[in-house]
């Protein structure tokens, strides 16, 4: 019995060391090769978004409408906050019209909480206030007292008015009791307020519980698991295990291309006090250029006193290798001359042998350079004749090219003075008839942009397949099979076809690129690197080999 209850301690040892055991190094790569695939993973998500918003677009019914622009919301949020306000607002118009003042308050409680997590704590509480509680259902309830308790909790954290900052922390008290009675104990928003809450109770065990249900309870690798494993840092007493997990939350978000990172940022914090300035420098550039994209203050005020430090750091570090490498480089120096000196003593010993040597060697030389230069010479003219057929042919490209266009252009130009003509007497009309909220409709509307920048794709796709037929078919033999792309109409090009086509024709710049197609220039460079990516051969050669694509019919 006694043997028993020994070898039982034994084992619990054993499994209580091998829980302690983090492998930090598999982690941290992870995040490093997560960070270099970062704009695939943008790509991705940004194709995601745009398929949700042509589906909005292409929405008929308000209910419909609705959904769609708040979904799109939800993928924005952690995103682009620009973007999430932009579409929270466009729900909250639909719901407006529906009559459903449910769904309005629960639009501008979104806004209020999106608003106080990045900074803009008066229009937080603006929202907040132009909320009548009587109309909200349990949805509106549960996300109009959790944005009230995150704004005076944000107000609480930051204000140096010490009377203020027991007020406001009274505040989030009050509102985080109101949210915790009217939502499931054991929902997402119930565990990401109560867990800090236990914190600063110092119920650390309790906290710590409570992290180790709710990891179980979510999908792995998701954004839900990177708020889970963020959450258990707070709580973890172990270093080793606290960085873990805080490495699992970062490279969450990185795979989910979340622009909001907290988690990067305070593993680049740890890693520097740790000493580990390259990989602290690494990161904390990656936070900065995230927190560029979702655009919020808050983050910047949090990473620029961070990022000072870092830097600082990573350069004393720079110059002390440098230091290293100039002795280094004296050393090799002073080597090299004793080398030279030993040389030029071999080099006299040598020089009567190979006087002899070069005599014969000059003859044969002589004869070798006059084979050299009539063979350089026959070479030279070949090069010759085919720059000058290439140059030949691409004037004739060129000059087709731009027939094509230039008639097609003046077509259009003639097309448009009429549309402008048409839009201007149905304008005059409307005015003569006192029809101003109409005409502040149709001028609020993109809906004449969109159909004029799809009718210029059309008459592009269609110029440009003229001239070349075979492109589509030509530029998917350069990818990979299951990279292909095949435009589900006749005569029409998909955006990544029609970025290569622009390419095709001469214009490379990603930028000019981007403003002929409506993308930023972010995107185009995703794209572009996406297609590549995919290429058959080598990626580099492939856009040379794009403009070689294509014969004139």
């Amino acid at each position: 019995m006694n043997r028993l209850l020994l070898l039982i301690t034994f084992l619990v040892i054993g499994l209580d060391i091998s829980a302690q055991n983090y492998d930090l190094k598999t982690i941290y790569r992870q995040i490093d090769e997560a960070i270099e695939q970062s704009p695939s993973f943008v790509a991705a998500y940004e194709s995601q978004i745009e398929e949700k918003r042509q589906q909005y677009l292409r929405a008929v019914t308000q209910e419909d409408k609705y959904q769609l622009a708040y979904s799109i919301f939800i993928m924005y949020k952690a995103f682009m906050n620009d973007s999430a306000l932009a579409y929270l607002d466009q729900a909250e118009q639909w719901a407006q019209k529906q009559g459903l003042l449910n769904r309005v308050g629960n639009c501008r409680a979104q806004k209020a909480f999106q608003c106080s997590t990045v900074g803009y704590y008066n229009e937080a509480l603006a929202f907040l206030s132009s909320i009548d509680k009587q109309q909200l259902d349990s949805t509106g309830r549960t996300n109009y007292y959790r944005a009230q308790m995150h704004v005076y909790g944000e107000l609480g954290y930051y204000t140096n008015i010490s009377s203020m900052k027991e007020h406001y922390f009274k505040l989030r008290s009050l509102y985080r009791d109101s949210l915790f009675s009217v939502i499931d104990h054991q929902s997402q928003d119930y565990l990401m307020n109560k867990v800090p809450e236990l914190k600063d109770q110092n119920k650390l065990e309790e906290a710590r519980k409570l992290c180790e249900q709710w990891i179980k309870s979510v999908k792995p690798d998701s954004h839900d698991y990177a708020i889970a494993a963020y959450y258990y840092w707070m709580v973890c007493s172990n270093e080793n295990e606290g960085q873990y997990w805080l490495g699992q939350s970062a490279l969450c978000d990185v795979r989910n291309a979340v622009m909001d990172q907290a988690s990067l940022l305070a593993l680049a914090e740890n890693l520097n006090a740790a000493g580990d300035l390259e990989r602290s420098y690494k990161y904390i550039r990656f936070t900065w250029d995230s927190n560029n994209r979702f655009n919020t203050r808050m983050r910047s005020w949090q990473i620029t006193p961070i990022l000072t430090v870092i830097e600082n750091n990573y350069q004393k570090a720079v110059e002390r290798n440098t230091s290293v490498l100039v002795m280094s480089i004296v050393a090799v120096s002073i080597l090299a001359l004793l080398l030279l000196g030993v040389l030029l003593f071999l080099h006299r010993r040598n020089r009567q042998l190979g006087t002899a040597r070069n005599d014969l060697k000059n003859s044969n030389d002589e004869l070798a350079e006059a084979n050299r230069r009539l063979a350089t010479q026959t070479e030279e003219l070949s090069t010759l004749n085919n720059q000058l057929s290439t140059l030949n042919s691409q004037l004739t490209e060129s000059n087709r090219v731009k027939e094509e266009y230039i008639g097609r252009f003046m077509s259009l130009c003639s097309q448009y003075i009429d549309k402008i003509d048409d839009f201007r007497k149905m304008v005059n009309k409307k005015m003569k008839n006192k029809e101003l909220d109409e005409l502040f409709r149709l001028s609020k509307s993109t809906e004449l942009k969109e159909r004029e920048l799809e009718e210029l794709y059309q008459n592009f796709d269609s110029v440009f397949l003229h001239l070349f037929p075979n492109f589509v078919n030509d530029f998917n033999a350069l990818l990979q099979p299951d990279v292909q792309i095949h435009p589900k109409e006749d005569n029409r090009l998909t955006t990544e076809i029609r970025i290569f086509a622009l390419i095709r024709l001469g214009i490379e710049d990603s930028s000019k690129i981007a403003e002929f197609l409506h993308y930023s220039v972010n995107t185009i460079y995703n794209y572009r690197a996406r297609i590549k990516n995919g290429a058959i051969d080598n990626r580099e050669s492939f856009e040379r080999r794009i403009k070689q694509l294509g014969l004139f019919q």
